[in-house]
């Protein structure tokens, strides 16, 4: 369940394919305006009143004659239809489904007008472009107004549309099949480009005056950022006034809307409703810009996130966000109704964040703002969303928006939960860490290792300063060990490369990050990842901002016909699908093993599509019985990069992994070198080299075992082994056949590796996680984790490697407590 808008965000850049997601993402020139919009709502800080009795807000409020549920409204964008096939239906719909607010559909709609307003039983408001041809605007205003729409928008910002650059460098056209549903004719393929044929430039005030003799609706004026064009709109009659700046997608280098908002408020006076639009994305900046003089605000890009994170669905999950935190920070700030909302609620942050060169200061207002129009605030006047330069404090602090999008990615607090989780219930038992068994661990195994390893230096003839300087220094960034790693690769799994093949890496998530950035050489490659997905893949790649597509598994693993599908799309697209990620052995989340023949066809499937295939399987060595031959020891041609780690086999505080890569590169110069040259090259610019020290309690482990891992877990894999069974002879005497197709319950059984996964009859999300830890003491992982673009609702993942079997029985017998609970009220 997403829990905030920037949720619904990532969700949809991952559904939408990158044009289109700078189509709606994207603002005009360098985007100053856009980042200010969402700066200035940052830098406000506010002043709760306590005792107030608010236990129960009531948001609603009376806009033009009507009650809406809250002071939101949507806010009119095209084109819905190019975020999810239902376009303004889904948006209505989803809309209503949440709460009685307006929805303002665009002239430039995907579904027709009267279609929208039959499935409505909310307001519907029509955004108004006038055109050249005021015929065609006078019949878009009297088709509204016969379906039953209740006023007018008429955007006053646009004589044509802003210098979009990113929609400039990626040549954007409108997909095939997104048109206007409610305008004849064509050209409209290259907004930009209609709009200056189209629209009318020459446009006045009177164009009030003519909107009023076409039709009885009221009539706002929307893309107002000054005191003085709101008086004159006050002046021409309107009957609202919307303060815009198009989303910063029309003259940037203005200032955010809520900088500007106390000026325009000031200005009306409140002889009008005042709606402010640009930039909130929480129920606080709601909050925010009523306190400032807004009326109701107005929600643009989110909507659009919901519609294509989930349609009809994903747009009702946004409003919902926005009315509980709207709610939540109304009953925290001590106001009962919206009317409680005065100057008071606001104050500049103690340590305003400023955005660089993306917010502007904006003059203090000296008028008082009258309170009659909406019956809230004081006699005092409505504070500037700035403060003054000279009031600053001598200190510059980062804002979020400054930061690379990765650090606020939802994916990336995902294992921060687990841990608030885990450590909010120490009592509880906990099936989230995949970690190893500590009880395999001595203190004195480490110094054992290293003594080895010191020894085995000796025996190869290094002098005591020579060992010395080797556990001392840097040393080379491709690792010391290479060799033995190489001789255990040949030993334990039939891969026989070179030791100049291979990178010793700090963990295996460096080994990952090497891979892609040498990979992935622009915006137009791609990586395919099984779907679920570890979270170490699709969060390295969402730090190098490369596009990840996910392809599902089937019950034994990644579907060759779904790869070879995926990468058809993508190069339909356009792109160059480069490489795909797969866990073959006992995989994390799903503990699926893909069989021999599957690996065949991959390996096969990767040559005749010209893909890479990252292979990442540190379950192997610690599982019991045979395993499935590895890809890399069956890969012919190069096809296969392996990326490896120790954290299982020896022990993870070494965080030593490593990378095989022995694809020839081919130089400017004619000559070849190895792709592993490159990967030590790029990591002797992140992490230098890999500790020695760790490098040598590992390698004293390879020695002491003579290179086969195999043999020094022999105990640990029958000890994983033995939980895995247990686990699952628990889970069918908790769930006999009967009693689990009854509840809708179900699970795969893997042979070995430390994840398994059950199928419950509820939605696992954060919310049943902190309610079974809390009420049964027993704690999972939810899976839609591992959906790079969603999915997993109803499944959990168990990890059974770090539990004794009294634990295991007891956190068994009360997970089964806790989907009971669950089912019984949807029995």
């Amino acid at each position: 369940m997403e829990l905030t808008l920037a949720e619904f965000a990532w969700l949809a850049q991952k559904r939408l394919d990158p044009p289109v997601w700078d189509f709606i993402e994207g603002g005009a020139g360098e985007e100053r305006t856009l980042a200010a919009n969402t700066a200035a709502f940052d830098r406000i800080c506010l002043r709760p009143s306590v005792l107030r009795g608010a236990d129960s807000p009531d948001p609603t409020v009376k806009i033009l004659g009507r009650t809406w549920d809250a002071p939101l409204a949507v806010a009119p964008v095209a084109y819905h239809t190019i975020a999810h096939p239902e376009g303004e239906l889904a948006t209505v719909r989803g809309t209503a489904a949440a709460a009685g607010v307006p929805v303002v559909i665009s002239t430039f709609a995907g579904r027709t007008f009267e279609e929208l307003a039959q499935a409505a039983d909310i307001p519907l408001w029509l955004q108004v472009y006038c055109m050249r041809d005021r015929s065609i605007t006078r019949g878009l205003v009297e088709r509204a107004e016969n379906a039953g729409f209740e006023a007018l928008v008429l955007t006053v910002d646009a004589p044509h549309l802003g210098r979009r650059l990113r929609d400039l460098r990626n040549g954007f056209r409108l997909p095939p099949g997104i048109l206007p549903a409610n305008l004849a004719g064509d050209g409209f393929a290259e907004p930009a480009a209609h709009s200056r044929t189209g629209f009318d430039p020459g446009l006045d005030w009177s164009v009030v005056d003519w909107l009023r003799s076409v039709s009885a609706l009221p009539i706002l004026v929307k893309g107002i950022l000054t005191g003085a064009d709101a008086i004159r709109a006050t002046e021409a009659g309107v009957d609202g006034i919307v303060v815009s700046n198009h989303g910063g997608r029309q003259l940037d280098g203005v200032p955010g809307t809520l900088d500007v908002l106390p000026e325009i408020a000031a200005a009306v006076g409140g002889r009008v409703p005042v709606l402010l639009d640009g930039g909130v994305r929480r129920g606080r900046d709601v909050l925010a810009a009523l306190a400032l003089g807004a009326d109701a605000a107005l929600i643009g890009r989110p909507v659009l996130h919901g519609l294509a994170a989930g349609g009809e669905e994903g747009v009702k999950g946004v409003f919902t966000v926005l009315l509980d935190e709207l709610t939540d920070a109304m009953a925290l700030a001590g106001l009962k109704t919206v009317t409680d909302i005065g100057p008071a609620l606001v104050g500049p942050a103690p340590h305003p964040l400023r955005h660089g060169g993306g917010a502007f200061p904006t003059v203090p207002v000296g008028p008082a703002v009258p309170t009659g129009g909406t019956g809230r605030g004081t006699e005092a006047d409505r504070p500037s969303a700035t403060v003054p330069d000279g009031d600053r404090p001598h200190r510059t602090d980062l804002h979020l928006s400054d930061l690379h999008a990765s650090v606020a990615d939802p994916v990336m607090g995902t294992m921060n939960f687990l841990n608030e989780v885990t450590l909010r219930y120490p009592r509880a038992v906990s099936f989230a860490p995949g970690r190893p068994y500590a009880g395999f661990f001595e203190t004195e195994q480490i110094f054992g290792y290293i003594r080895r390893y010191l020894d085995h230096l000796a025996e190869q003839g290094n002098s005591p300063e020579q060992v010395r300087e080797t556990l001392f220094q840097y040393g080379p960034s491709a690792g010391l060990i290479r060799g033995l790693i190489a001789e255990s690769l040949r030993a334990d799994e039939g891969i026989d490369v070179p030791p100049e093949s291979i990178v010793v890496t700090v963990g295996c998530q460096e080994a990952m990050f090497l891979a892609l950035r040498a990979l992935m050489a622009g915006p137009q490659d791609v990586l395919l990842v099984s779907s679920p997905c570890y979270v170490g893949i699709t969060g390295a790649a969402r730090l190098l901002d490369i596009a990840v597509t996910a392809v599902d598994e089937d019950g034994t693993g990644l579907s060759c016909a779904a790869l070879e599908a995926a990468v058809l799309a993508e190069r339909a697209r356009g792109r160059r699908p480069r490489a795909v990620y797969v866990v073959p052995d006992h995989s994390n989340p799903s503990g699926v093993t893909m069989p021999l023949e599957t690996r065949r066809a991959l390996l096969e499937l990767a040559a005749r599509l010209d893909l890479l295939v990252l292979e990442d399987s540190p379950y192997r060595q610690v599982s019991p019985g045979p395993q499935v031959t590895a890809l890399k020891a069956l890969d012919r041609d190069r096809r296969v990069i392996h990326l490896g780690s120790y954290a299982k086999t020896v022990f993870p505080g070494a965080r030593i992994g490593f990378v095989v890569a022995d694809q020839p590169v081919r130089e400017p110069d004619g000559g070849t070198t190895l792709l592993a040259d490159h990967l030590a090259t790029i990591k002797s610019m992140v992490t230098v080299n890999t500790s020695p020290l760790s490098q040598a309690a590992v390698a004293g482990a390879l020695l002491e075992s003579g290179g086969r891992l195999s043999r020094l877990n022999e105990e640990t894999a029958a000890y994983y082994g033995e939980a895995m069974r247990f686990t699952l002879e628990c889970l069918a005497r908790e769930f006999p056949a009967g009693h689990r197709e009854r509840l809708g319950v179900s699970w795969n059984e893997p042979g070995g590796g430390f994840f398994l996964t059950l199928q419950v009859p509820f939605r696992a999300d954060n919310d049943a996680l902190a309610r079974c830890a809390k009420e049964f003491e027993v704690i999972w992982t939810p899976m839609s984790y591992f959906y790079p673009q969603g999915g997993g609702h109803h499944t959990i993942r168990l990890s059974t490697s770090y539990l004794t079997h009294a634990d295991i029985e007891k956190g068994i017998s009360r997970l089964a407590r806790f989907i009971a609970s669950q089912a019984a009220p949807a029995a």
